[in-house]
């Protein structure tokens, strides 16, 4: 641990709350958002800067007034939603309207949106009061939460080691009680990998479920936003706040199961779990991390669950390939005039260029044939799920790493050809459009957190919610709290 950090903290009983229960104790007037929003503000004023996880925090006047009127509406006796009055940071890939949206990038360094993202829309509408933004590496690429602007997201449980990303700052956040519910996106496992370091669970939704507005409405897909949080309950409710369709989205689709989500399953008996570890041998994994995961899933079966080892058909180097040709294809196009242009070119880290020279080599072939796979790949899944109702893999490769760290560059012996492919456990999911949590999986003999994904069939997000709130009753160690709140 880092010596550096102060012993003893104190969490303020309402940085306790998750997000369903703060809300409802400021609906019934037990507490008001006033003092709500006050605590919040004093105890990421303490804790944050150890991590770094919270940015562009607004002046505390503007959000004590906001609060004031969330009050105020409650005495008129106005119908609330179901983040009325809790306070909420968005991560800095998403827009916020009149809120300074950076992408982690010195292109974007002083750049303020006139419109909100979608789910941002959506959370305002619900009563979430937006505070600020949570961390991110730049453009959300990578792992690892650093960027030229804000500078490095430490984890929440060892602050010599990293916080995971892309959704780092908004998980590290939530372990650490400064936010009771976080928002996320996901294209390389950016809910899941944070979630997993950071000892909270992290959901991406089914492709489509949650809708954004992008250049190319129709195009890619694989990149989504969800939610994460310390309990399932809250990530089901900031879910159901973000999810359904809008025109603006046209893939976009409802789903009335959400709201059915608690009913679909009261028991684990017969549950059929299929345990893909590391893929035959092809995923490198930091000594204890399948051993850790594996002991997880035993609580599945101490609950009548029956979990055993299962097998995709499907090469999944092919799956890899095909993953980094569509997804460098799509970076690259949304780069291309910020490359093409000397002096905005050197304001791109290392990742960007890769991916940008690594999309801009590929054939419009190459492309075609990469959807081929995809849609190959989609298929394969779906007949393992003929077979199991869940699919079970760890949500990361390695444990967090040193902070000092950018990437690891080996696992196990084996050499990463990629900034990214030490992340690769987490594209199956992705690749198909698939819904997959990572939940608490426990802590190795040095206290880091790691995760375990449970991964549902597409468009099954409900009974992963259903399946996942029922792992969460047995989980142990979820009331393990970071050394800076103790």
């Amino acid at each position: 641990m880092n010596e550096s950090v102060p012993a003893a903290r104190v969490l303020p009983e309402l940085c306790s709350f998750g997000a369903v229960a703060l809300a409802e104790l400021i609906r019934r007037r037990d507490v008001s958002a006033v003092e709500v929003m006050r605590t919040h503000l004093d105890h990421i004023e303490r804790v944050n800067p150890a991590v770094n996880a919270i940015i562009s925090l607004r002046p505390r006047d503007e959000l004590l007034a906001e609060a004031r009127k969330a009050d105020e509406a409650l005495a008129r006796g106005d119908t609330v939603s179901p983040l009325h009055g809790v306070p909420q940071a968005i991560k800095d890939l998403a827009l916020t309207k009149g809120l300074r949206t950076t992408f982690g990038s010195h292109l974007f360094a002083d750049f303020v949106p006139d419109q909100d993202a979608i789910i941002v829309e959506r959370m305002r509408a619900a009563g979430a009061l937006i505070i600020g933004k949570t961390n991110v590496p730049e453009y959300g690429y990578g792992s690892n939460s650093y960027n030229p602007i804000f500078g490095l997201t430490r984890n929440a449980y060892d602050q010599s080691r990293v916080g995971g990303g892309s959704s780092g700052g908004a998980a590290v956040a939530l372990a650490l009680r400064m936010l009771s519910v976080a928002d996320g996106g996901d294209m390389g496992g950016s809910l899941r990998n944070p979630a997993a370091f950071n000892n909270v669970f992290g959901f991406r939704p089914s492709q489509g479920l949650v809708p954004a507005e992008t250049l190319d409405p129709f195009y890619g897909q694989m990149a989504v936003e969800g939610p994460m949080g310390r309990s399932i309950d809250d990530v089901a409710m900031l879910l159901s706040v973000q999810a359904g369709s809008d025109p603006r989205a046209p893939l976009s689709y409802d789903d009335p199961r959400l709201t059915q989500w608690r009913s679909l399953r009261q028991t684990l008996a017969g549950v059929r779990f299929g345990w893909l570890g590391d893929l035959g041998g092809h995923l490198p994994f930091e000594p204890g991390v399948l051993e850790l995961c594996q002991e997880a899933s035993r609580l599945l079966e101490a609950a009548g669950g029956q979990v055993e080892p299962a097998t995709i058909a499907f090469d999944p180097e092919r799956l890899w390939q095909a993953w980094v040709t569509l997804r460098s294809h799509s970076i690259s196009g949304r780069h291309q005039n910020d490359y093409g242009n000397p002096e905005t070119r050197r304001l791109l880290n290392p990742q960007t260029i890769w991916e940008i020279e690594n999309g801009q080599s590929r054939s419009g072939l190459a492309v075609y044939e990469a959807g081929l796979a995809r849609g190959a790949w989609h298929k394969a899944l779906l007949r393992a799920f003929e077979r199991f109702d869940f699919l079970l893999l760890p949500s990361a490769q390695v444990f967090p790493f040193e902070a000092e760290t950018r990437w690891p560059t080996e696992i196990a012996g084996r050499r990463m050809d990629s900034y990214h492919r030490w992340m690769e456990v987490v594209i199956g999911p992705t690749f198909a459009g698939a819904p997959a949590v990572s939940v608490p999986a426990g802590f190795n003999e040095a206290g880091l957190p790691m995760g375990l994904q449970i991964i549902a069939a597409p468009r099954r997000d409900a009974d992963l919610l259903a399946v996942a709130s029922l792992y969460e009753k047995l989980c142990p160690w979820l009331s393990r709290l970071p050394a800076l709140l103790s």
